[in-house]
């Protein structure tokens, strides 16, 4: 892939997700012995939105996906009502995500500018921009 369709976004929001898979895929024991909720429900919940959270940082092509992105976002943090410390990590996760979506929203439009302008100086090689490696 080249560096001018490589989305920082996508990487960065990815990176989140796979991170917060890891900390959502740890709750269902906390929510198994601490929380006393059924080892069903526990499993159901915890390793589901762990595994939505991996399932989705490989489907951040697609434009809807950051959209729900930003319901696991809300879930992360809902999980709170059954173990509060996730009220803090959850949080932090929404900001970690919402960091990486408008940070890359906005490398990616200076991006798309810069390559403008660069074409539009008339020089048109596409040296230096990895195109044709």
């Amino acid at each position: 892939m080249s560096e001018s369709t490589r989305s920082p976004r996508r990487g960065m929001c990815a990176a989140v997700l796979s991170l917060e898979a890891i900390t959502l895929g740890l709750t269902t024991p906390v929510m198994i012995s601490v929380a006393g909720v059924d080892t069903s429900t526990a499993l159901w919940v915890g390793l589901g939105l762990a595994a939505a959270c991996l399932l989705l940082a490989g489907m951040l092509r697609k434009e809807w996906a950051y959209g729900l992105g930003w319901v696991i976002q809300g879930a992360a943090i809902g999980l709170g009502l059954v173990i509060p410390l996730m009220f803090v990590l959850g949080g932090i996760f929404a900001l970690l995500w919402a960091s990486a979506y408008f940070l890359g929203i906005k490398i990616e439009r200076e991006r798309a500018a810069a390559y403008a302008a660069f074409d539009a100086s008339g020089s048109g090689s596409t040296e230096g921009r990895g195109e044709g490696a």
